[in-house]
């Protein structure tokens, strides 16, 4: 680990019978917010259960800040549907010895969450920002986050975001977060790493990505291209050469 990363994440290879996710190297610097983009299957979520430990790679190294703290956030997680938040929250944060529960009180009123609710009276949105909330009361040096937005609506999605830069403005925290809604990238992220059929296509900060894809499109320095379009020309001529002539 160097003083300028809080997560490496060098030569990582993971062989499945009909996928393989190979040599997957990159590193997330203090106070930034990397998005990781790939069509589904890509390897996306691989990467982020390698990284949390619930994968055992095949082959490379990952090194983080604090292996005894960090946030993670994988898909959909299932609560007790009677018990409410509060019950919950005290269970939960026994297991951090760094729990911060004045952060913990300033996130569910930022959210406008009341943790006397149960779990089954929140919607799909409320549940993500209760886990987000639970995530960044901790003081995990890099949170992990797969699909954060997925599901919810713009104005929540737009909240979620200004609380992810907020967690990350202090230069000690990162975040890593995989995606399919690319102006959330746009928004939040500093860097970008794509990954493409198991393996990485590329990986940058946010100008010097577009800027890459534009010279790859032959496209001019001052034409508009975003992230979505960077993804469908990509995955289009995936498709267009694996049809036989």
């Amino acid at each position: 680990m160097t003083n300028k990363n809080l997560l490496v994440v060098e030569h990582l290879t993971k062989n499945y019978p009909k996928f393989h996710l190979t040599d997957i190297s990159f590193a997330l610097a203090p106070g930034t917010i990397m998005g990781l983009i790939g069509v589904n299957g890509a390897g996306k979520s691989t990467i982020l259960k390698s990284i949390a430990g619930l994968v055992t790679p095949d082959e490379g190294t990952i090194v983080n800040a604090a292996t005894d703290n960090l946030a993670v956030m994988l898909g959909e997680t299932v609560y007790y549907p009677e018990k409410r938040l509060a019950t919950i929250t005290a269970i939960t944060r026994r297991f951090y010895p760094t729990w911060d529960a004045a952060q913990y009180r300033y996130y569910l009123d930022f959210f406008k969450l009341d943790d006397h609710q149960r779990v089954k009276t929140l919607s799909t949105g409320m549940q993500i920002k209760y886990q987000l909330a639970v995530a960044m009361s901790h003081h995990a040096p890099v949170l992990i986050l797969d699909e954060p937005t997925s599901g919810i609506d713009p104005v929540s999605r737009q909240a979620i975001g200004q609380v992810l830069q907020h967690y990350v403005a202090d230069g000690q925290h990162s975040i890593l977060f995989s995606t399919h809604i690319t102006t959330d990238l746009a928004a939040v992220a500093d860097t970008i790493t794509y990954i493409h059929d198991g393996k990485l296509l590329y990986t940058a900060p946010k100008a010097a990505f577009s800027a890459h894809f534009k010279q790859q499109f032959g496209l001019k320095a001052t034409d508009p291209l975003s992230f979505d379009e960077i993804m469908l020309k990509i995955e289009r001529q995936v498709l267009v050469d694996a049809i036989p002539d």
